[in-house]
């Protein structure tokens, strides 16, 4: 069935907070498990749905190059040297800097929490591109930010649709007898991808023209101030309230709440002059709420739980434990598929 697409990025952005407040390897591997399974229970047959592998071998990417730095460039260190690079000589100005040196066993393995930190996330924004569709997001949108999320939802489609297109140009090939693979595989798919990826976009861009976007109302220069005030002032205190939050859990709620009522006002008032109405407008209905729910649940619970556990120490090197509270945090975001399994 159909869920709301902001449903889906909310349920996959709480992951992603989720895992953004741990490096234990073990949270993180059940994050990756709960996103996998969601994706491929609930997916629907979409030509981004595909997007998912896509974004974990980019993952892996991540975490090799990340291991690599350390090889390379140092970081954390430790008492079990595993083996020595040469080392270039620096210059006095470039203190605290080195390539090459130990390589130890400590500072590898938190190169690989790190690594595997930044997978995850990536993991679970490739969950959201496989499951949402950002088109029908764009929709959903305040009318006020039309602009910005138009170019968000375009940002967020080129993805899919480099992926799709890919697909399409390598099924063409084959079925011409094109065998060729590696570089010059590359080479010829490349121009034909970069070409279907231009013309959907134009194709979209006409679409929205033809929808009446960038089309306004006329309002007072008096409205328009006390919009840019509103929304300008909310944002700051946005801002100034995530900042409090990562500081202390605590000091940041008011600040965080009043820009949030802040940015909501100016956000009504700004749609005014955007005036927009919707064929069969995608509704909250009570499957999205607890899709969107089960995924922030396991980001409010990471976010305020102490356990040492979420942040095992690397010098002394020691086997990770795997937190009971957060753990069943991260399980209840498995809740889409008993409600939105695909059949």
């Amino acid at each position: 069935m159909r869920l709301h697409s902001g449903a889906w990025w909310l349920w996959a952005l709480g992951l992603a907070t989720a895992a953004s407040r741990t490096t234990n390897p073990l949270v993180l591997g059940l994050i990756l498990a709960v996103a996998g399974v969601v994706v491929v229970t609930c997916r629907a047959n979409t030509p981004w749905a595909g997007t998912y592998g896509v974004f974990l071998k980019f993952g892996l990417v991540v975490i090799g190059l990340r291991v690599l730095l350390h090889v390379f460039l140092g970081g954390i260190g430790g008492p079990t040297t595993l083996f020595t690079l040469p080392q270039v000589p620096l210059p006095d100005w470039a203190q605290g800097i080195r390539i090459g040196g130990p390589v130890t066993a400590e500072g590898l393995v938190f190169a690989l929490y790190q690594g595997l930190l930044l997978a995850t996330i990536l993991s679970c924004v490739g969950a959201a591109n496989a499951l949402a569709n950002p088109k029908r997001l764009l929709r959903s949108l305040p009318a006020a930010l039309y602009e910005v999320s138009v170019a968000v939802v375009v940002a967020l489609t080129v993805a899919p649709q480099l992926v799709s297109s890919a697909r399409a140009v390598r099924r063409a090939r084959r079925l011409r007898g094109d065998t060729a693979r590696g570089v010059r595989a590359v080479r010829t798919m490349l121009v034909p991808v970069l070409e279907d990826a231009l013309d959907r976009s134009l194709v979209l861009a006409a679409s929205m023209d033809s929808r009446g976007y960038g089309r306004t109302a006329g309002i007072t220069r008096k409205d328009r101030v006390l919009t840019g005030a509103l929304v300008l002032t909310g944002l700051f205190g946005l801002c100034i309230g995530m900042y409090g939050l990562l500081a202390d859990a605590y000091s940041g709620w008011p600040l965080l709440a009043l820009g949030g009522l802040l940015a909501v006002a100016g956000l009504r008032t700004g749609a005014r002059r955007v005036p927009r109405t919707r064929y069969r407008p995608d509704r909250w209905t009570a499957r999205a709420v607890g899709v969107a729910v089960s995924g922030v649940a396991a980001a409010v619970v990471l976010v305020f739980s102490g356990d040492p556990a979420l942040a095992p120490t690397t010098v002394p090197l020691q086997a990770p434990e795997l937190p009971l509270v957060p753990a069943l945090a991260v399980l209840v975001a498995l809740v889409p598929v008993a409600i939105v399994r695909e059949r």
